[in-house]
């Protein structure tokens, strides 16, 4: 069962940076056979995508936080990561890790980035 565990969120202020971290672990395949992304939920909200790298090395990022975000990702040690600069107040939600392949879907717990001053 594919597992996933978020970290690095937090408080920032605005204009600052943080960047989140994914280990996945108990894939069955190599890491590098899932599309794998960052989504957010903020209160009242519906989840959204905000970016997403796929097994065939596509790059997909929700317009809002194109220049300012960036999705990487480590298959030899099954991380993905979100770097997130120039952090504005609209930012504020609760970001989770997604592994997607064939029609199987995890997520992770999720880690809270708030952005206030």
């Amino acid at each position: 069962q594919v597992q996933l565990v978020e970290s690095g969120g937090g408080l920032v202020q605005p204009g600052g940076s943080l960047r989140l971290s994914c280990a996945a672990s108990g894939m069955l395949v190599s890491v590098s056979r899932y599309d794998m992304g960052w989504y957010r939920q903020a209160p009242g909200k519906q989840r959204e995508l905000v970016a997403e790298t796929t097994s065939g090395g596509i790059t997909n990022v929700l317009d809002s936080v194109k220049g300012r975000f960036t999705i990487s990702r480590d298959n030899a040690n099954k991380m993905v990561y979100l770097q997130m600069n120039s952090l504005k107040p609209e930012d504020t939600a609760v970001y989770y890790c997604n592994a997607r392949r064939a029609m199987s879907s995890s997520w992770g717990q999720g880690t809270q980035v708030t952005v206030s001053a």
